[in-house]
């Protein structure tokens, strides 16, 4: 029987393969961005990698004397990310170097892009942000672009069409934040197609009728939630779902497109785009929300919701699509005891759901993860829910530095309950989040708007505090310093120094102030 099977595999080859050389006809429908994609077929470059002993002066440097365990945590993290920066070779095609995901040796959508949120902040060490190039490099004529390839010879990970394929759609966000922190205005230009017809893709492929999306719990990221349907397999499967988080997703990646757009006056190729996000905005506000429980939720075949609460549906606070008057309820559940509002903040799957793991998190079935605390942050940030931030960033910055002070590790998940960290050891990976990003944007309270000229500070510690070669723009160098209140209601007595000039918006707990820094040498 085997031979036969052999006989018929050889004819339906040749006849296949007189057209392209494979057993299967060639089914892409091109996308015409993909010809503007400038990365496609570029040449490795193999210069040398910086060392991070030579480099280090060269990276924002924080300043609280109080604290010298997270300065710590946020040094050890440093050199862990330039630790993990790798070349390109011949055998997998990668054209930049890039940080490791510190996972299995190949690259990933997801971790790649929130490594680059925060490898940002090193931008004049060295230029994390050209890892995403590889995935750039590698997109298919559709506009594909596969969620794990790899180290080894490059290849996708998954044929396009398995429900794991496509990871979240994280690149325009990823884009969106470091254009916000350097103002590159040449690179926005460059990935700007790139990213539209990947956007395209993802609306053409991994849509169901009524517009919402589907994924799988590899494809999401959260790969053992229990999300699906009995009889599904919740790793590989879609399961017939519309899932919260992927259609949330689409939301904020669209609308980054569209902001992109209006700067690079590109506003009529995303014409489409603005009417799907009004769309799904309606459409998640419909169907997937529940009034009663006041939460997003994923919806099944037949219409009715699942009634798991993941950290995914937090994502409506970064899609900003959450109705004025519901969003004090909405976001009560994050300081809910008996639901998100754990030891540990924030599990990723609520405490009152059976599966909840308070042992160790159960990887994605109660684990804290800073890729997810930080999309909630940043969501938080959206509407304008800076003390609710704060709260969290500080809970989970102390458990993990805690944790760190323990094990002298950085790990790939904690628990929500104990004060203990799982999975990978040394992850930066995204586990570098906590003690960077997080750290300098919630707990110092420092965020850049470059394209608008501005510098937000969000004075909420009372010790002695600050900051030293902030990147402000491409060349633009920022010194923060703020002195020793008794309480936060006292205006904060701050010093700034910098080598450009912009708008500094210093905010406290009673009051907020607008100076204009002119430039002086640093």
């Amino acid at each position: 029987m085997r031979n036969c099977i052999k006989v018929v595999n050889v004819m339906l080859f040749t006849f296949c393969g007189t057209l392209l050389g494979q057993p299967y006809f060639d089914t892409y429908v091109p996308n015409k961005y993909v010809k503007e994609n400038i990365f496609l077929n570029k040449v490795a470059d193999t210069s040398a990698t910086p060392v991070f002993v030579e480099i280090k002066g060269k990276i924002p440097q924080p300043i609280w004397p109080a604290r010298q365990d997270i300065i710590d945590l946020y040094w050890r993290t440093w050199e862990i990310a330039f630790a993990n920066i790798r070349l390109g070779n011949n055998n997998n095609g990668f054209i930049r170097p890039y940080i490791d995901p510190a996972f299995n040796d190949n690259i990933f959508t997801e971790d790649c892009g929130y490594m680059v949120l925060f490898c940002r902040y090193a931008y004049r060490a060295f230029n994390f942000q050209q890892t995403l190039d590889n995935f750039y490099a590698k997109q298919h004529k559709d506009g594909f672009i596969c969620r794990e390839i790899r180290g080894s010879n490059g290849n996708d990970a998954f044929q396009r069409f398995d429900p794991s394929s496509a990871g979240i759609n994280i690149f325009p966000w990823a884009e969106w934040e470091y254009f916000t922190n350097i103002g590159d205005l040449e690179r926005l230009r460059n990935i700007f197609p790139v990213l539209l017809a990947n956007y395209q893709w993802y609306s053409t492929y991994r849509t169901w009728q009524d517009g919402s999306y589907f994924s799988s719990g590899w494809g999401c990221g959260m790969d053992n939630q229990p999300r699906l349907p009995a009889g599904f397999n919740p790793a590989f499967s879609h399961g017939h779902m519309s899932w919260i988080d992927v259609t949330l997703q689409q939301i904020v990646a669209g609308k980054i497109l569209i902001q992109m757009a209006e700067v690079l006056e590109r506003s009529q190729d995303v014409q489409d785009i603005k009417a799907a996000v009004l769309d799904l905005t309606e459409l998640v506000n419909t169907k997937m929300w529940n009034p009663q429980q006041v939460m997003y939720y994923d919806v099944f075949r037949d219409g009715s919701q699942s009634h798991v609460k993941t950290i995914g549906a937090f994502w409506a606070l970064l899609a900003d699509v959450v109705p004025q008057r519901e969003l004090p309820r909405f976001i009560a559940h994050l300081s809910d005891t008996t639901e998100f509002n754990r030891p540990h903040r924030i599990p990723s799957l609520s405490a009152d759901n059976l599966s909840y793991n308070p042992v160790d998190g159960g990887y994605w079935r109660g684990a804290v993860w800073a890729m997810t605390n930080y999309s909630v942050l940043r969501g938080l940030t959206k509407v304008h829910q800076d003390s609710l931030a704060f709260a969290i960033a500080r809970n989970h910055v102390e458990n993990v530095v805690k944790i760190y002070k323990d094990t002298g590790i950085i790990w790939e998940n904690y628990s929500p309950e104990k004060l203990t960290g799982s999975g990978r050891r040394n992850f930066v990976g995204e586990g570098g989040l906590s003690g960077t990003a997080i750290f300098l944007e919630y707990i110092l309270g420092i965020r850049a708007d470059v394209p608008n000229n501005t510098l937000t500070w969000d004075v909420r510690l009372l010790d002695d505090h600050g900051i030293k070669q902030y990147p402000f723009g491409v060349s633009g160098l920022v010194d923060l310093h703020c002195q020793k209140r008794k309480q936060a209601t006292v205006e904060p007595v701050i010093n700034v120094t910098a080598n450009v000039p912009f708008t500094l918006h210093v905010i406290w707990q009673e009051g907020s102030k607008i100076i204009e820094i002119k430039p002086d040498k640093i």
